[in-house]
């Protein structure tokens, strides 16, 4: 990946997510999220949780699920590939979204080929590319409209009566409210991609000695209030709430936006020969699994990130999928036809 193909994917992006950012703003109607709030207690989101990602193909035989601090995956080989998550019992998307988010990552190892086993080529062929599973899990599946209209049952019994007064369109609009925030990791799914070109914006101004360390702050500021429209009070919910710079991964960060872009082109593949939104209303989920394997999971680090999203879409990355796919998701929720967008 280079500079300048992330430049244009990224001023594409930018620019498509602030335009419908706009029309919601505009011609939208907000969903109540007052829900979000009841308290879920962590064993109750657990054990909804724990049965969705065995439905999506996580093998809790060959893994586990434990509580940190910052969620992640480790996979000690493809046999042994642990998630960890952070609950919080009234925000209980944070602690579901973030297991699905997880999962993405172990099922893609636990997905590679055993013949790589005990070789350089035995673990995701990039971040990008293992983020894109993430994603797909936590973004694409977990937007679906039947994929959540088939666990509402499930999840209001695992609730013990909390959500039984709430009606499934309330659910899940409530999910998919956008809300400018400080904090990129509690970003909703529609402006998290400027989190992220935020980051890529100051990392070329850093690398470029276009700027002084002490001008980053205002920079990161001014960026915030430009694009989001909010400015941070402080560094801490400014440019030091990451990690990533102080332990010197510069360069990084895109690739938590090149994995939402390649999971939106994945979707599109996939649908050329599964009909998704019939297999995520279904009992049997392993359609959608079986295709990641075949096209992404299987190969580990044997091919090329570029290679493998060219053999499994046919093209090299295209970030208007993206953009469709959360044009097609906020509309719907925020009560915005085409036709009105168009008029």
């Amino acid at each position: 990946m280079t500079v300048e193909i992330l430049d244009n994917v990224f001023s594409q992006v930018r620019d498509g997510i602030m335009d419908i950012r706009r029309q919601l703003a505009e011609k939208g109607t907000a969903p109540d999220t007052s829900i979000l709030s009841r308290k879920m207690t962590e064993a109750q989101q657990r054990k909804f949780i724990s049965k969705v990602i065995a439905d999506l193909g996580y093998d809790f035989s060959r893994g586990r699920l434990d509580n940190t601090v910052h969620p992640f995956a480790t996979g000690i080989n493809h046999n042994d590939v642990r998630l960890t998550t952070r609950w919080s019992e009234n925000d209980f998307s944070m602690g579901l979204f973030g297991v699905i988010h997880e999962a993405g990552h172990g099922m893609y190892e636990q997905n590679i080929d055993e013949k790589y086993e005990g070789t350089p080529v035995h673990e995701g062929a990039s971040m990008g590319i293992h983020e894109s599973q993430s994603l797909f899990n936590e973004i694409i599946i977990g937007s679906n409209r039947n994929f959540w209209a088939k666990q509402y049952p499930f999840f209001q019994e695992c609730a013990e009566g909390t959500f039984d007064d709430v009606s499934f369109d309330t659910f899940y609009d409530s999910l998919k409210h956008s809300k400018a925030s400080l904090i990129r990791i509690e970003a909703d799914s529609l402006t998290y991609v400027i989190h992220i070109i935020i980051r890529y914006e100051i990392e070329k101004m850093i690398f470029n000695e276009t700027v002084s360390i002490d001008e980053l702050p205002k920079i990161w500021n001014d960026k915030y209030e430009e694009y989001l429209g909010i400015r941070p009070e402080n560094d801490l919910e400014g440019i030091l709430q990451d990690v990533h710079w102080s332990g010197s991964s510069f360069g990084y960060f895109p690739s938590y936006a090149l994995g939402y872009m390649y999971a939106a082109q994945l979707l599109h593949a996939m649908e050329k020969e599964i009909n998704v939104d019939e297999v995520l209303a279904s009992d049997d989920y392993s359609p959608i699994r079986k295709w990641l394997t075949e096209n992404i999971h299987q190969y580990g680090a044997s091919k090329k990130p570029n290679e493998l999203i060219l053999d499994a879409t046919d093209e090299l990355l295209n970030p208007q999928y993206l953009l469709d796919y959360l044009r097609k998701i906020y509309f719907s929720v925020y009560k915005i036809s085409e036709t009105q967008d168009f008029a």
